[in-house]
């Protein structure tokens, strides 16, 4: 195997990167998105990737930002124009997102995903950020309409929600409550574009750096290594079978992107993994994914 995929063997690879009981990390980030915004959608094979390397030093915090839905609904940006700026994105990024979903099945209520990805995480983080990585795919890739009801509850199903204690939440005030918590951070840290990313150390009197938009890899990495004051090796990534059977869903950017390749290896890669019937591949519009077959 190629020795970029090699990888790590340890089975608690992921886990490595995630804050553990009363264990504080010397950075903490703020990601400020919008989960209908495809920029940040693009923003996810540099976030899968800083987490790899460098998790065990930060924790990273998902804020809500509503300003995508904001500027939407003060704008009433024609659907025409919202396609054409996906279609865009989607080739600069390589996040494949589909834009004649604003011409055949546009979003009606654009804050609604957020209020919902705040009703799962009333049952925990990693619920909510899986909550919201299917939000994303159902959105971009399937062209569903995810301020429908039936959508978000098609959804929370999928990523293994209680569905009965979800669709509560959604009515009661809570999941409303944490989304104006969210606003509020926004605001408060001054955040006018996203996606944002605001890099916080250990000493409260240092101010933190803030960066909006798309950046290559090695700018965040700078970062991190400016808020540490030193600069760390990188964990290696997990083999990568190891990586798909965590994430189970994952794009061909993504890949290349956290093992250091360009799009046209790993799709060679990814087609021997297809061939011993290790992943299915999923055409989309603008590139491919590849969903892992579980042995179960």
């Amino acid at each position: 195997m190629n020795d970029k995929l090699a990888g790590k063997a340890a089975p608690d690879w992921w886990h490595a990167s995630q804050p553990r009981n009363n264990e504080t990390k010397p950075l903490e980030i703020y990601l400020f998105i919008d989960p209908i915004c495809p920029e940040c959608w693009g923003l996810e094979p540099i976030i899968k990737k800083l987490v790899i390397e460098y998790g065990r030093f930060f924790t990273l915090k998902h804020v809500l930002s509503g300003k995508l839905a904001t500027l939407h609904m003060r704008k009433r940006h024609k659907p025409e124009t919202i396609a054409k700026v996906w279609e865009r994105t989607a080739s600069r990024s390589g996040m494949s997102c589909d834009g004649s979903l604003w011409l055949e099945n546009p979003i009606s209520s654009p804050f609604a995903p957020s209020i919902a990805i705040k009703a799962a995480e009333l049952q925990g983080k990693r619920a909510g950020i899986r909550f919201l990585r299917q939000l994303q795919e159902l959105l971009f890739l399937e062209k569903q309409n995810v301020s429908d009801i039936s959508v978000l509850i098609d959804c929370a199903t999928r990523v293994g929600l209680d569905v009965d204690e979800f669709v509560r939440d959604l009515r009661s005030p809570s999941a409303s409550k944490a989304f104006q918590c969210d606003l509020k951070i926004t605001s408060e840290m001054d955040v006018n574009e996203i996606p944002t990313l605001v890099f916080f150390n250990e000493n409260i009197e240092d101010e933190g750096i803030k960066i909006s938009g798309c950046y290559p890899y090695e700018i965040y990495v700078e970062l991190i290594y400016e808020m540490l004051g030193f600069q760390p090796e990188p964990s290696p990534p997990p083999p990568l079978e190891s990586f798909l059977s965590h994430f189970k869903f994952v794009a061909t950017k993504e890949i290349a992107v956290v093992y250091n390749m360009t799009v046209n290896e790993a799709e060679k890669e990814m087609k021997k993994l297809q061939l011993k019937q290790k992943v299915e591949k999923v055409p989309v519009k603008h590139g491919t994914f590849w969903r892992y077959i579980s042995k179960e």
